[in-house]
């Protein structure tokens, strides 16, 4: 149940222990054993706060914490490793400020925006959204590529406008080493985009862009993985939905497997994104920015209303749809934490397949949907795909309708 208040209380009255223990039991994030232990520490900065003249709500953050714990462990002789817990108890104190409305002070403050760190790559970085239209997850990539090759560059004592292509080849021959053919490709990719750069803006009167050599990769050398449909039911099925983690991850793996959503789509959704009243959802590629509409089918519907209900807490900052089920209640911020949601409920399926993570629903969803005769070109549109032939993979995999058909043999 929300607590909600008609009048706010004035912002320098503290909660009390029933408004505390409410707002942790409406989060359902902080159990019974941890609530009492966090109220035995809350107790103790409030005398803390009260004998020093302190006000209590201005030292809840990460700072007035950390002068609380040596404050307190100067008198009672307490371990050092106890200042993580009463850190994480004035946290959640903080979080009850919050729910109540009582403004408390931001925990932390958030660092600036990250920024290249030379003018060059700042440049770089302007020319790949100006000149070249990359989105913002190709350009962080660009940049950490050509970051490495500049370190590399260092220890060779040499700099961009001194390289050679004997540089870049012995670069990439190392990456080899140590990554995946495909990455290392991806690598020599950026190293010609960065060349392609210094010389369009004139720091080069060299191009070496078409003289990089990158590990070919083979079209379809490794087939796409996917899940026969009864491994995916069975993924479902093994998820307990009674409790929030379960309630959320069940929303999740149903979307990616309905929708055929990509771990970069899925956590990008935000609650504006669901209009109930039409009963639609509109997604977002997160590579090229483009906006599509999809049907919000019932039984997604009814996963996300239990989520909405049961798992997400009720009074959550951010607008993102999937979020972290702990404090700061923050939203997933990356693929590994879909993988993490897969890997663990799969493990419970017993599913054993090599490969698991989001694009194995994927792959999974869209064979499964050539496999129920869907157009081909439908599904290319839905699943984003820049190439039709792209769809061409998919086929690959989805074998079960391809074995019931009978192929004329020639006389």
């Amino acid at each position: 149940m929300r607590h909600q208040s008609a009048d706010p209380p004035p912002s320098d009255t503290s909660p009390t222990t029933t408004e505390i223990v409410r707002v942790w039991h409406d989060d359902r994030s902080v159990g019974d054993g941890a609530g009492r232990l966090y109220l035995w520490w809350i107790r103790r900065f409030r005398g803390y706060c009260e004998q020093r003249g302190l006000d209590e709500r201005a030292e809840l953050t990460r700072d007035g914490a950390r002068r609380f714990f040596d404050w307190y462990a100067r008198r009672h002789s307490v371990s050092p490793d106890r200042a993580a817990i009463s850190g994480t108890a004035l946290y959640a104190l903080n979080r009850v400020y919050y729910v109540l409305g009582r403004d408390p002070p931001p925990w932390r403050l958030q660092p600036p925006s990250a920024r290249p760190a030379t003018a060059l790559l700042r440049a770089y970085a302007d020319y790949l959204i100006a000149h070249r239209g990359n989105p913002m997850v190709t350009v962080h990539k660009r940049l950490t590529h050509i970051g490495y090759f500049l370190q590399h560059l260092r220890v060779l004592d040499r700099t961009w406008r001194s390289m050679t292509l004997v540089d870049v080849d012995a670069f990439l021959v190392d990456c080899s080493r140590r990554y995946a053919r495909t990455t290392t490709a991806d690598i020599a990719g950026s190293i010609r985009s960065f060349s392609r750069f210094l010389f369009a803006t004139g720091r080069s009167s060299r191009n070496l862009a078409d003289s990089v050599i990158a590990p070919v990769q083979p079209r379809y050398e490794r087939p796409r993985r996917a899940l026969p449909w009864e491994d995916v039911q069975h993924l479902l099925a093994a998820v307990d939905q009674s409790n929030p983690h379960g309630l959320r991850d069940y929303a999740m793996l149903l979307m990616m497997v309905t929708y055929g959503f990509g771990a970069g789509e899925l956590i990008r959704l935000r609650l504006d994104d669901i209009n109930w009243t039409s009963s639609s959802l509109q997604v977002t590629r997160p590579k090229t920015g483009a906006v599509f509409t999809l049907p919000l089918l019932p039984v997604v519907a009814r996963a996300l209303v239990r989520y909405l209900r049961g798992g997400r807490p009720p009074h959550t900052a951010t607008r993102y749809l999937f979020v972290q089920l702990k404090l700061p209640f923050a939203p997933l911020t990356g693929s590994s934490a879909v993988w993490h949601v897969i890997a663990k409920h799969a493990a419970a399926a017993g599913l054993t397949a090599q490969y698991l993570g989001s694009h194995v629903l994927r792959y999974s969803h869209a064979a499964r949907q050539i496999d129920l005769g869907a157009d081909p070109r439908i599904i290319s549109e839905i699943l984003g795909h820049r190439d039709p032939d792209s769809l061409s993979a998919y086929v690959r995999i989805a074998t079960e309708t391809l074995r019931d058909v009978s192929l004329p043999v020639p006389s």
